[in-house]
């Protein structure tokens, strides 16, 4: 898959098969367009297109620094290339950009600068200054400019359609295996091994404490998880804890104390401090709560650990 950091630098195809968006997850609805455009272009001679936006519109458009994404962008390039995107066309997303209209956005983008001969969007796609543009605008416009235009119906899970919002919000709760099962595959964590406090240690559960790669990244409700773990590309199983220990640390003065996320791997001794990991997210196995001593945590650990090793048994997600 090529990358292209701006319109500029893509040069206008022959035969474009486009779709547009945010694309946050890649999940299972994102999946069946980039499918969907696949075929298409398989059966036509033609190219995959997908034209993204960087940073999240509604940073630029609300001032929401409160966003948290599924996705963070690397991760997301990454996810799109598996799944068989053969052009990603990054828009620096700016208050100027939001002002172009559908229509100019059609004939100056989609056309002029793409070569857009199929257009493939969801079923709730808007383009344009203030989301002005829809799918009757652009059938209206498709015969005018000489590419036709295909709305795919939104992919719904137990009669409930799959939205990258609802998905955030399962993760706020930590319903993890609902946002699996709308993204088609496991939610990740991405980042390096940093030193700890070592407490988990003394426990008998040594942990290895995780910083993120994008401060961007949304992280699921505290608690504990039953996780697949990779170093270095190497699998393991694991149980993993988001929180703010509050059987170990009290806040100080009321203030909330930062959260931290750390990983017991199973049957695993290594130093691997500095190291690349990714977690795999399975399934919450409690929600984080205040035990009395650090030997009521520590039991509950071991409980911990035969549940999340039960969960990690039965599930069909694979490293």
């Amino acid at each position: 898959m090529k990358v292209y950091n701006g319109l500029e630098e893509f040069t206008k195809l022959p035969n474009a098969v486009v779709t547009s968006g945010t694309f946050d997850g890649v999940h299972i609805g994102h999946q069946r367009i980039l499918q969907r455009l696949k075929n298409i272009a398989e059966t036509t001679g033609g190219q995959t297109v997908l034209l993204t936006y960087w940073p999240h519109p509604r940073i630029v458009l609300n001032s929401d620094h409160s966003i948290r994404l599924i996705t963070a962008f690397e991760e997301k390039v990454k996810l799109l290339s598996r799944f068989g995107l053969q052009h990603l066309v990054v828009i620096n997303f700016t208050k100027e950009f939001a002002q172009t209209t559908s229509t100019a956005f059609i004939e100056n983008i989609l056309v002029k600068q793409i070569g857009t001969k199929t257009l493939v969007i969801g079923y709730d796609h808007r383009f344009g200054h203030n989301r002005e543009g829809s799918f009757e605008a652009l059938a209206a416009n498709s015969a005018k400019y000489g590419f036709r235009v295909e709305e795919i119906p939104a992919q719904e899970i137990d009669h409930i359609a799959v939205s990258s919002t609802k998905i955030r919000n399962h993760l706020a709760q930590g319903e993890i295996h609902i946002s699996n099962e709308y993204l088609g595959y496991p939610f990740c964590l991405h980042g390096k091994v940093v030193k700890g406090n070592q407490v988990g240690r003394t426990l008998g559960f040594p942990t290895a404490n995780i910083r993120l790669n994008s401060q961007l990244k949304l992280i699921p409700s505290y608690g504990s998880y039953a996780v697949l773990v990779e170093v270095n590309e190497v699998p393991y199983q694991g149980m993993l804890n988001i929180g703010i220990r509050p059987t170990v640390h009290k806040p100080v003065n009321g203030s909330p104390t930062t959260p931290t996320i750390e990983v017991h791997i199973f049957e695993f001794e290594k130093n691997i401090y500095d190291y690349p990991i990714t977690i795999k997210m399975i399934k919450q196995i409690r929600k984080e709560e205040h035990f009395d001593s650090l030997e009521a945590l520590k039991h509950q650990l071991q409980l911990d650990k035969s549940q999340a090793l039960e969960i990690l048994n039965q599930t069909t997600y694979k490293h």
